[in-house]
């Protein structure tokens, strides 16, 4: 098969599977994933573990088999558990990018498909319009009105005017009009695949919060090395060997910095990802997931986010009476009925408004709408037993109204071949078609569009107008969003104006509330979080909207009092907004110090997405333009979702503090009982294999089981997290100061009791440092729901595990002889066991004062 031997019909599925067989996926591809040995490398870069490796080193000089043998344990778990979390993460982030992949129309079997891009071929017939990424390098054969933004490829920032003599190119954006191409080349022959392998091979960059937690790691290091070298130099002044007393200082070093923190964000950010995407909600950039939990304020269209994004066509009105449709969603199956009626609401069925004349007003008017019209309804299969609209849901929602009104938009569309057409532009607010006719050499001129466009002097002066402002004015005040429909016929040849038409009447849409829209802004609400409704419909129809879902707001702001310089802050309730008006809105709210979540699906909704902190798309409705610019892309395209993003993305930072509180308490109070073991007469509170056994079990799976923590229940109803608040601020560094006290503290006690009874106060350290930093895991654990069974959670088998192998040694007389330990009594287990469980129990009694605390604060507001 060669190329420019596609039917119009476009190829047939056979035909693209042969061709995707030959040549391959329309991707780039993926650079290879390093090999085991490079991912051990890096993990060996780490400069903990090169400070592991010196002391192994140094060790293995001076033969002190028993530290090396600890030593070189506790690298080659923390490397392999580095290896397998990195590999995680890249299996996590993998699956998102599926998730995430860009889509095309194309025309196969001669109907118009939704595939995804990497399924395109060449040869391929190519649908366009406003809003879409060209999949790939296409020669046009249709062009209307069409431009496309070509800034990726030659840095260009103006858009392009586009004939059928043009080619476009992958990766560009079809900014306004619409097209047909063929594919011509696909994956990295395409002009935007050879700029993309240069860079295949980058490494994805560590996000703000990796970077801040990296930051705090080398300032944690530096004051870890520098205490090191106090308890170093203080040993030195008591007599204690030089060599003992560096591997000493280096095991305390790795002991008090948490260095699996790096791997435990980067695992939790990217897992975090992955269970939103399970949640309907796929994150396309993964600092989203750290912005999310901090997010005061969600602005969000109305249409398919609030409401179904079914739209219906549910009343039609023309000077000779009122129509009304049944039916459900895109299903052409239904009716349109004529009613007697002098309003927009509660009207009754009456045959005297059935006369031919009102047959004739409401078929012409359902013959402009199905033929001022890009969209299409895709029928139902095997797979998805739902009619679809492929194209514009207004338009499709159009098309249904005609089929129920006994108008075949098909016949119509053949028998009046478009000759020109001006297409829908956000700004304009309308749309125009020119059409041949059958048997006539005049041609019929059909526009579309909002009534305060349409119903001017200037545009329809012909007709009721004054009346159809009232209905429109009535039907908008009820909810309805309202096209105004009219026509004209003009000279063949003539100039293609816009102006001069003759009402053809009005169509009332609707689209039902989402079950859930009500609940989901009490949500936001009680988390303390804004909504910001933001419609491009008239005032009336937003004010309706706002108080059934309870967004109460006296006043509204609309698209010209923003041109008029009105502060957008003053409102949370916006009518006849522009999409390049929310940019505006966005940026106002950002700079009164708020972090700003904003929903688009349209190609100018695009700056105000990359402006936004987070940007939200809308993955069933939306134009791929919008899926690409955004940090998150809804898969149902319900706002519900993104009240569960922001809760995911709560958990995930509220985990990182938690194992920050709970990692460099347990390192504080290992370097608490080095320095001050001394003052009280024990020379070397604890041997550098028994710290490195500790280390190694309480900063290992455990601290990775902390990032996997559920949600705390009360997570929602807790404002958002200050923009500005650094990752120990908020009082963690007090709760970190006094929680690793109290487990230096019993350390000592029970190191000082045991040596008071003639017992082995070294292993009695060495038990209740661990388990007492074991305790204060459980007591972190998030709380269960109320009167929900509680079951096994990864972190109790990883504490579960963590405390058997911190026993086992005890018992096991190699290890023991390994570690420097001794048997214990069963009186000095047992005290072990009570003194280890103070700081759990501590934590536990705070947090229960704490509740009470804030259930009296409720109970005063």
């Amino acid at each position: 098969m060669t190329l420019q031997q596609t039917s119009p019909r476009g190829l047939s599925t056979d035909q693209a599977a042969l061709a995707l067989a030959e040549h391959g996926p329309n991707t780039i591809p993926a650079p290879r994933p390093p090999s085991a040995w490079l991912r051990v490398l890096v993990q060996l870069r780490d400069p903990m573990i090169l400070l592991l490796l010196a002391a192994a080193v140094l060790t293995a000089g001076l033969r002190d088999y028993t530290d090396l043998a600890v030593i070189l344990v506790v690298v080659v778990l923390n490397t392999t558990v580095g290896v397998v979390q990195e590999i995680r993460a890249e299996h996590a982030l993998a699956a998102l990018s599926r998730l995430a992949a860009p889509h095309a129309t194309v025309r196969r079997d001669g109907r118009a498909t939704l595939i995804a891009s990497a399924e395109v071929v060449p040869n391929d017939v190519v649908l366009l319009q406003a809003g879409d990424v060209v999949p790939a390098d296409l020669q046009l054969f249709d062009a209307a009105q069409l431009q496309a933004d070509e800034s990726t490829l030659t840095g260009e920032s103006v858009p392009v005017e586009k004939d059928t003599a043009d080619q476009l190119y992958a990766g560009t954006v079809v900014t306004r009009g619409r097209g047909s191409g063929l594919a011509l080349r696909t994956g990295s022959r395409s002009a935007l695949g050879k700029i993309a392998a240069l860079l295949s091979g980058q490494r994805p960059r560590a996000t703000p919060l990796q970077r801040r937690l990296a930051s705090l790691s080398r300032v944690l290091s530096i004051v870890a090395v520098s205490l090191s070298a106090i308890v170093a130099v203080a040993g030195l002044i008591r007599g204690l060997p030089l060599p003992d007393m560096v591997v000493t200082a280096v095991s305390l070093t790795v002991a008090a910095v948490p260095e699996s923190l790096p791997a435990v964000v980067t695992l939790a950010l990217a897992i975090g990802a992955h269970r939103m995407a399970q949640r309907a909600a796929v994150v396309r950039k993964l600092p989203a997931v750290e912005t999310l939990g901090a997010v005061t304020v969600v602005a969000t269209d109305k249409t398919g986010t609030l409401t179904q994004g079914i739209m219906q066509a549910d009343r039609v009105w023309t000077e000779s009476g009122w129509s009304v449709a049944t039916g459900t969603g895109y299903d052409p199956a239904g009716d349109l009925c004529p009613l007697a009626t002098s309003s927009a609401a509660g009207p009754a069925p009456s045959p005297s408004s059935d006369s031919p004349a009102a047959r004739d007003a409401v078929r012409r008017l359902l013959r402009d709408v199905a033929l001022c019209n890009d969209a299409a309804l895709r029928l139902p299969t095997d797979d998805d037993p739902v009619w679809r609209a492929i194209g514009d849901p207004t338009e499709a929602a159009l098309l249904t109204l005609a089929h129920r009104g006994a108008v075949d938009p098909d016949e119509y569309r053949a028998a009046y071949p478009r000759t020109h057409e001006v297409p829908f532009d956000s700004t304009r607010k309308r749309m125009t078609t020119f059409h041949e006719q059958p048997g006539r050499d005049d041609i019929l001129v059909i526009g579309k569009g909002a009534p305060e466009v349409m119903l001017t002097p200037d545009v329809t002066p012909y007709g009721d107008i004054t009346r159809a402002k009232v209905v429109a004015a009535e039907l908008s005040e009820a909810g309805y969003r309202v096209l105004a429909v009219a026509e004209k016929l003009m000279s063949p040849g003539g100039p293609h104006t816009e102006d001069q038409l003759h009402l053809a009447g009005l169509i009332a849409i609707t689209d039902p509330l989402r079950h859930n829209a009500a609940d989901v802004v009490a949500s936001f609400g009680k988390a303390g979080i804004g909504l910001l409704l933001i419609t491009g419909d008239a005032p009336g129809t937003a004010l309706a909207v706002a108080d059934r879902i309870g967004v109460h707001d006296g006043d509204v702001v609309t698209g010209a009092d923003i041109d008029d310089g009105k502060d957008p802050t003053t409102g949370h309730v916006f009518a006849r907004i522009r999409p390049e008006q929310k940019l505006d809105i966005v940026s106002a709210w950002q700079d009164a110090g708020h972090v700003v979540a904003m929903t688009g699906d349209g190609v100018n909704d695009a700056p105000a997405l990359r402006r936004a902190d987070i940007g939200v798309a809308m993955g069933q409705g939306g134009t791929e333009v919008a899926r690409q610019a955004a940090d998150l892309v809804l898969t149902d395209d319900d706002l519900g979702t993104v009240e569960a993003a922001i809760e995911e993305g709560r958990r995930i930072y509220t985990n990182i503090r938690t194992f920050l509180r709970y990692a460099l308490s347990g390192g504080l109070a290992e370097v608490l009982v080095m320095l001050i073991g001394p003052l009280l007469g024990f020379a070397v509170p604890l041997l550098p294999a028994q710290i490195l056994w500790i280390n190694m079990l309480t900063h290992g799976v455990p601290g990775v089981a902390i990032g996997a923590e559920p949600a705390d229940p009360e997570t929602m109803r807790q404002p958002p997290r200050s923009p500005q608040e650094q990752v120990l601020g908020a009082g963690l560094w007090q709760r970190i100061a006094w929680t690793g006290t109290l487990i230096g503290i019993v350390t000592l006690v029970a190191a000082y009791w045991t040596r008071h009874a003639g017992g082995p106060w070294q292993t009695m350290a060495y038990l209740v440092l661990g388990l007492a930093q074991l305790g204060v895991a459980l007591a972190l654990r998030r709380p269960g729901l109320p009167g929900a069974r509680r079951r096994p959670r990864f972190l109790d088998t990883a504490v579960a595990g963590a405390l058997l192998l911190q026993i086992l040694p005890l018992f096991v007389t190699p290890l023991r002889n390994l570690l420097g330990l001794q048997l214990l009594s069963a009186q000095e287990f047992l005290v072990a066991l009570a003194l280890a469980v103070l700081p759990a129990l501590a934590i536990i009694a705070g947090r229960t004062a704490a509740g009470r605390r804030h259930d009296r604060g409720n109970a005063a507001r």
